[in-house]
């Protein structure tokens, strides 16, 4: 019998919040970003909850690959475009845009003499300081992909830093749009906190990232207020019941006390399948659906939950570490992480399925 802890992928909220997407920024086509093997919920799943997308976003050519070979015809963008050469001919024999962002992958696509083909996302450096070419090389770089043989068609792009903060956005946009304005060419700033807040960014291409999964972008809106749904669920069981005495404690480094007689469920799962170790006693979870919490120290393999107020519970019980009962993003927040983490850190070990 396999051990109980189990990843569900919903498809269909995936499909949901695509829709989501599409109601804000209705004008423009969406970029999936589908890098990191699909935020932990797998590249091809995600692709097939995605797939009425008009293009995906990933970070390597092998992901490009295997969505061309799994027969997927939309635009696929390389997000750190190219590395050497090499790559340059495979993602001209797959269909695959490339960002350039620097003098070195321009060169490479110049030394190319057209011999293979790509369309490039030109991506500008407006504030972020990340990467992207600085304003005052964005016009020799623009002159230069222009006449380049080995490009095929060009898109203008940047990316905020602060769109989800109370920053926002108005000093990169500012300085992306007065250079970029008056180029009849495609652009693409939007992000998923952009798209949702700021329709001034949404232009011909966005870029939704963690919005598709189910999780805010923001620390002060929640998903569920946003209209988004989880696409991904992380459940196990109760192993094992142990009744801790007033003064008595559990797990590595005695982390959580007793103040009262407590009892507590021991669940299969631990920092090895991808829960946060740093998760602090009162992080959120659920049992047969009800409310509870951790307690003590995240283990390898294991967790403890308070089961105290909860006397139907038992060996065998469901637990639901995030998903539709717990948001991922309450669960990184007591972790004093984001979500986008924890949903990336999903061990391969952890079996996978469809809901």
């Amino acid at each position: 019998m396999s051990r109980p802890i189990l990843a569900t992928i919903h498809r269909d909220a995936l499909r949901h919040n695509l829709m989501v997407a599409r109601r804000h920024a209705p004008e423009s086509r969406i970029m999936a970003v589908i890098k990191a093997n699909g935020y932990g919920h797998g590249l091809l799943r995600v692709a097939e909850g995605l797939s009425g997308a008009d293009g995906f976003a990933v970070l390597s050519v092998d992901e490009g690959i295997a969505l061309r070979e799994a027969g997927y015809q939309q635009t696929i963008l390389l997000l750190e475009g190219l590395f050497d050469a090499t790559e340059l001919a495979v993602a001209a024999q797959h269909r695959l845009a490339v960002v350039v962002h620097n003098e070195t992958q321009l060169r490479l696509l110049e030394d190319a003499h057209g011999k293979h083909m790509v369309a490039v996302f030109l991506k500008v450096n407006s504030g972020m300081n990340r990467l992207g070419v600085p304003a005052g090389r964005f016009w020799s770089f623009y002159d230069r992909l222009k006449a380049c043989k080995s490009v095929t068609g060009m898109t203008l792009l940047t990316h905020f830093a602060t769109a989800d903060e109370a920053t926002g956005i108005a000093n990169q946009f500012e300085r992306f749009d007065e250079l970029t304005r008056e180029i009849a060419l495609p652009r693409s700033m939007a992000n998923s906190a952009a798209l949702l807040r700021y329709p001034e960014t949404h232009a011909e291409w966005v870029r939704p990232g963690i919005m598709l999964y189910g999780a805010t972008p923001f620390a002060d809106r929640c998903a569920a207020a946003l209209g988004l749904v989880p696409a991904m669920s992380l459940s196990s069981e109760i192993i094992a019941v142990q009744q801790l005495e007033t003064g008595s404690s559990v797990g590595y480094g005695y982390r959580f006390t007793a103040t009262r007689p407590t009892r507590i469920g021991v669940v299969a799962c631990g920092y090895a399948d991808g829960y946060p170790r740093h998760a602090p006693n009162g992080t959120p979870v659920a049992v047969d659906g009800s409310a509870t919490h951790t307690i003590g120290r995240v283990s390898m393999d294991m967790l403890y939950v308070d089961i105290t107020d909860l006397p139907d519970a038992g060996v065998g019980s469901r637990v639901e570490l995030w998903g539709s009962q717990v948001a991922v993003d309450a669960v990184a927040a007591a972790a004093g992480t984001v979500g986008y983490e924890l949903l990336c850190a999903l061990a391969p070990r952890v079996r996978v399925a469809h809901g």
